[in-house]
């Protein structure tokens, strides 16, 4: 491939242009409107406007993004993640005009892109998956019957979902109608697919996810392990890499399990496997996301391995140049997500313009962004500003140069949740590792936050206030008789 063309946006399509222009390959940008002046149009060798800000104007119109490429003569389509990433029509329709789609084979994205059908494909591979029953339930009946069965209390899950949406908890049977009724009506106002599933809810989970990657040769390693568990309304806020509660033993048998689930979709390419682990860290295969992550970062970090490299080279016909043997974790890395949200009015979306936009800098620090001083935060899209990694020889000093990073990113213009991950990183919960998917409701409030900030700002005057007493003997004032400025002024 001698020019890829980018089908995102922001900051994952500067972060994958890097690598391209790193392995001498030209790329093109596809805009919209709001995009026009942005980052990632100006770091390509190309740019295509696609059309008006709305993203069903322009990113996720795939006629669009095709003829774009076609019109610049690019030889591949790198979709990114979200957008048109794990849409099935989408790679089809790539490979039908004589195109390279950077990713997965259709047949893994279309079986992996729901959930039930996931379940089936793996269950001649010997996974564990949390007690349930796999096919699509409507029936409030059957459903009544099955919750009995497996005991409460259970979650009703959309089949096509993510993010938190068509999913709901039931703690008891007289909740069961009216929950489930929520739950398919939010599943087919956000998916188009009212398909829901009953599985057992696991009290306690950790959120674990194993990085794989797939060549066209037969070869799949994986990557290791990212704890994910620090999540709001079910959305990922703090990752790292690699879990401080898995053991050698369980890492091992959550890496195979991983490989097993890539061979049962004939998979290509980098993609996500990820588990839940519960309290006794018995681990229960919960999806595979069949696309680059927002965190890959971390894996990145402790592995050595740019994944972004490995998608384009598995996409040209390359085998792995490493076995599993090859691969070991080194080192401890944080992501911190930097959205422009309000921590403090319930993270609330802040719009406005970035008048000042700071990035900190140094050794272990690392920002994926899209965004420069005095550009505007569009309303169009993600409001996430850029991705904060910090990476250490251990998780200690990874956390301390987060935390200190955290403090030399300088944001005005739009309220941001840079507060809320030092909050979360100067956690005694979250730096002992006694933590799990429920740690935001457990221990974040605005009034907790307020108290943290509050305890920093003594801390700060305290501080302030030793150093100007310790250098008044220092301070030499002038006598007022001494001073010939009155003469002067005359």
């Amino acid at each position: 491939m001698k020019k890829i063309l980018v089908a995102n946006r922001g900051e994952i399509a500067l972060r994958v242009m890097k690598t391209i222009r790193k392995m001498g390959i030209k790329s093109v940008a596809v805009y919209s409107e709001a995009d026009r002046n942005s980052p990632h149009v100006k770091f390509a060798d190309e740019a295509v406007f696609l059309g008006n800000s709305a993203s069903n104007e322009s990113y996720l119109v795939i006629d669009k993004v095709i003829e774009a490429a076609k019109i610049t003569a690019a030889d591949g389509i790198h979709p990114g993640y979200g957008f048109l990433s794990e849409n099935a029509e989408f790679a089809r329709k790539v490979l039908e005009n004589g195109l390279v789609f950077i990713g997965p084979k259709v047949h893994a994205i279309e079986v992996m892109g729901n959930k039930l059908s996931a379940k089936e494909a793996v269950k001649s591979y010997d996974i564990p998956m949390v007690p349930g029953i796999d096919e699509a339930v409507t029936d409030v009946t059957l459903a009544k019957k099955i919750a009995q069965k497996i005991g409460f209390p259970i979650l009703i899950k959309a089949a096509a979902g993510g993010g938190g949406k068509g999913m709901r908890v039931v703690q008891t049977l007289e909740q069961l109608p009216e929950q489930m009724n929520r739950a398919i009506s939010e599943a087919e106002s956000a998916f188009g697919d009212g398909a829901v599933f009953i599985e057992k809810y696991v009290g306690s989970p950790r959120h674990i996810e194993i990085q794989v990657l797939a060549d066209s040769h037969g070869n799949i390693v994986h990557l290791f392990e990212r704890e994910c568990s620090i999540q709001r309304r079910h959305q990922k806020v703090v990752e790292e890499a690699p879990s401080i509660v898995l053991t050698p033993a369980i890492r091992n048998a959550m890496g195979e399990a991983a490989i097993k689930v890539a061979k049962a979709c004939d998979y290509l390419g980098v993609g996500t496997v990820e588990f839940l682990l519960d309290e006794n860290k018995n681990f229960y295969f919960l999806e595979m996301n069949t696309r680059l992550q927002v965190e890959h970062p971390v894996t990145e970090m402790i592995s050595g391995i740019d994944l972004v490299e490995q998608q384009i080279k598995v996409a040209r016909g390359e085998r792995l140049e490493f076995s599993q043997q090859d691969l070991a974790i080194s080192g401890h890395a944080l992501e911190v997500r930097v959205y422009a949200e309000d921590p403090m009015e319930n993270f609330m979306p802040s719009i406005g313009v970035l008048s000042t936009y700071k990035k900190p800098v140094g050794a272990g620090i690392r920002v994926d962004d899209g965004f420069e001083e005095d550009m505007e935060v569009p309303i169009y899209y993600d409001p996430m500003l850029s991705k904060l990694i910090s990476y250490g020889k251990n998780r200690e000093e990874a956390i301390q140069l987060m935390i200190e990073a955290i403090e030399l990113y300088e944001v005005e213009g739009v309220a941001t949740t840079l507060a809320f991950g030092k909050f979360v990183c100067e956690h005694e919960a979250f730096k002992s590792g006694d933590f799990d998917t429920h740690f935001v409701k457990h221990h974040f409030s605005q009034e907790k936050m307020q108290e943290h900030k509050a305890e920093e700002q003594k801390v700060a005057a305290m501080v302030g206030l030793k150093l100007l007493l310790e250098n008044s003997k220092n301070l030499k004032l002038p006598i007022a008789n001494d001073s010939n400025w009155h003469k002067n002024r005359m």
